[in-house]
């Protein structure tokens, strides 16, 4: 007897932070493009165009330019709003017209720790190897950083 084929992995990628700031302004850096505009891109990245209409249904389109000049567009829908707890949108990179080829879902979970605190849950899910994943996490966690650095001016 043949023993069945494992599943191929569906690598997903989990960071957890605590911002030393209300979850309402947490939620109001994800969803107002006046915060967003100062920390939602890595590190020594700038960003030429960003448009969103953060509700379910509302769609999403940035560009990010590299260090080196590249750019690279990303932009999806959101799924889901709910005000101070919980954003889940669509994450697709996309050529300059806006097609994409594979999409992933990010789902932002924010917790009132009390005391100011707030915990940020990042979920992404699924992407096609573990190396995106992996680029993906460090383009992240730069993000958190300017995220981080913004929450403390």
């Amino acid at each position: 007897m043949n023993a069945p084929k494992e599943a191929e992995a569906r690598p997903e990628l989990t960071i957890k932070r605590v911002f030393d700031a209300p979850k309402e302004l947490v939620f109001a850096c994800w969803t107002q493009e006046e915060h967003m505009e100062k920390w939602f891109f890595p590190k020594d990245f700038e960003v030429p165009f960003a448009q969103s209409d953060v509700r379910p249904g509302g769609t999403y389109r940035t560009c990010l330019r590299a260090p080196d000049g590249s750019e690279h567009w990303v932009g999806g829908t959101y799924r889901e709003v709910t005000p101070n707890d919980r954003i889940v949108f669509t994450h697709a990179w996309q050529d300059e017209a806006g097609h994409a080829e594979h999409e992933t879902v990010v789902t932002i979970t924010l917790k009132d720790l009390g005391d100011g605190k707030t915990q940020l849950t990042f979920h992404q899910a699924f992407f096609l190897s573990e190396a995106s994943r992996n680029g993906h996490a460090e383009g992240w966690n730069e993000a958190l950083d300017n995220l981080e650095r913004h929450l403390s001016e």
